[in-house]
């Protein structure tokens, strides 16, 4: 074939086609890839939330001999700390001389809408 006469059968950049499709693949199963990261950096997060809690409420009971009442105690008394805007935590006390239930509930992951 004479190099200077024009392929009619090929499209221009048709050699590049390939290469951009794989491209586009690898990136949305690296995004994916994060994705799946960030949730469960967030599940393990609420995670240790909790069992701060609980220590703390441990703690208290070991020091002072009964659970506190609310959360509020624990933030005054011994310094529990997280971010309101990202967490709930259900406190609920059964007795003085029993251990509390907690649960913390994630709220709406950042970047999403309801």
């Amino acid at each position: 074939m004479n190099r200077f006469q024009k392929n009619k059968g090929r499209l221009p950049f048709t050699g590049l086609l390939l290469p951009v499709l794989l491209f586009c693949v690898m990136l949305l199963l690296l995004l994916g890839g994060l994705s799946s990261l960030s949730s469960a950096a967030d599940r393990e997060e609420a995670a240790r939330l909790r069992d701060t809690v609980l220590q703390d409420a441990v703690q208290c009971y070991a020091l002072e001999g009964f659970y506190p009442e609310d959360l509020e105690y624990l933030k005054e008394h011994y310094g529990l700390t997280y971010d309101p805007e990202k967490y709930v935590v259900s406190y609920e006390v059964i007795g003085s001389n029993l251990m509390p239930d907690v649960a913390v509930i994630p709220l709406q992951e950042r970047g999403r809408s309801s």
